[in-house]
């Protein structure tokens, strides 16, 4: 698929905006993928959004890959379901409630465990229906008090969240490190540096969670991990009498949450009596899991891993676009003929393309497609192309080459 640049909405800006405290909203704003609706709610912009899918699409496939089964709950749910498990006060001040015309409570979903096992236990019986994992992506609002740092802590943001049911402690532990799996499978395809650390459950509940972190310098966690193993804690969690390899042969780097698991045992289920039926006619209740991960601030995380001073450097499994393909003089006849020839053998490969045909200067164009941070750029002059000659840059790399028409390096 090509997109002309003159044609594609991107409306970006010259000058950092004052309002942005991080890179992630800095360069979101400049590079025309988000804009600010109120406080802490954005409108997603056409590039924004093919991002935003992207990470959505290499979730959905691995979740669907791991055996969950995905559904879309509501985002307005009965406050009665809140009070059932007592969160309804718990929460606290972040969980919006209002009520409808009808004077019926109700809130605005942060999270959606309450409504997972109201569905569990209408429509499921006997132990012969499991095991069970269901998710969704979702958006969820959560009424902070002080949204901050664009995506980062908005108050709007998507949210995929998987539930597991079983019928034992040892199934649904079984269930967990399937999910965790997945987990990690997900986020080596996302082409990420993060880690998996043991967690503290917070609000969502249960006795055992691991938080993923996106290794950035601008985290507001502090992470210890061994380099070649698996290892991996929170500064604040650190035991040296408990640790398998010396603090000083530990890595210490900033970290942000975008995923965590938990398990639940049996404390949701229990409260809303979500049992299920034994071989020996025994009701118990369904042991659960919960497994979310932040998609909006998976795509802000990217970036604060991700960029340099020109502006983003997307990981090529998530870049909005797999190339930005620009001519240096417009109407120059032998820079549009090969570049109507290259977009053709992309196209043939499967690759996206942003073509940058506006009417400005090879400075200009540099610029904004660094900025924009696609991969590859492909960049067609008017003295290369009478040779049938392309520059390409790796925008991760900085490396340039000189290629033959017919030839991409990739």
């Amino acid at each position: 698929m090509v997109m002309r640049r003159s044609e594609y909405f991107i409306p970006m800006l010259r000058e950092v905006p004052s309002e942005a405290q991080v890179v992630s909203h800095q360069l979101m704003l400049r590079g025309g993928m988000i804009r600010q609706l109120t406080s802490g709610i954005y409108n997603w912009l056409p590039l924004g959004l093919r991002v935003l899918r992207k990470v959505e699409n290499i979730i959905r496939e691995e979740m669907d890959a791991a055996g969950a089964h995905e559904i879309l709950m509501p985002g307005v749910q009965p406050a009665e379901l809140w009070r059932e498990t007592g969160r309804d006060e718990k929460y606290g001040a972040e969980l919006l409630r209002f009520k409808d015309r009808n004077q019926r409570d109700c809130v605005l979903a942060p999270t959606h465990e309450e409504v997972v096992t109201d569905i569990f236990r209408k429509n499921v019986r006997s132990y012969k229906e499991l095991p069970l994992n269901l998710y969704q992506i979702q958006w969820k609002f959560r009424d902070e008090i002080r949204p901050r740092f664009g995506l980062m802590r908005g108050r709007e943001f998507s949210m995929k969240d998987a539930y597991s049911f079983d019928v034992s402690r040892e199934a649904s532990l079984a269930a967990y490190d399937k999910m965790f799996k997945a987990y990690c499978r997900i986020f080596d395809r996302l082409g990420l540096q993060w880690r998996a650390v043991v967690a503290d459950s917070g609000a969502i509940g249960g006795n055992y969670s691991h938080e993923f972190q996106v290794l950035a310098d601008t985290g507001e966690d502090t992470l210890l991990f061994d380099p070649e193993g698996d290892y991996a804690v929170n500064i604040e969690k650190f035991d040296a009498a408990t640790a398998p390899k010396p603090r000083e042969k530990l890595v210490e780097k900033k970290g942000i949450e975008v995923g965590h698991c938990f398990h639940l045992g049996t404390l949701y289920s229990e409260k809303l009596g979500a049992n299920v039926v034994l071989e020996d006619g025994k009701s118990v209740p369904a042991v659960m899991g919960c497994y979310g991960i932040g998609v909006s601030r998976v795509v802000a995380a990217a970036i604060e891993q991700c960029h340099d001073a020109a502006g983003m450097m997307w990981p090529a499994e998530i870049a909005p676009f797999d190339v930005g393909l620009m001519t240096l003089r417009k109407g120059d006849a032998a820079c549009e003929a090969l570049a109507a020839q290259l977009y053709a053998d992309l196209q043939k490969m499967g690759k996206t393309v942003l073509f940058n045909d506006r009417d400005a200067s090879a400075g200009e164009k540099f610029a904004e497609m660094d900025l924009l941070g696609l991969p590859w750029q492909a960049i067609v002059g008017p003295k290369n192309a009478k040779e049938g000659i392309v520059e390409w840059k790796n925008r991760q790399t900085g490396e340039k080459l000189m290629l033959p028409a017919g030839k991409v390096p990739f």
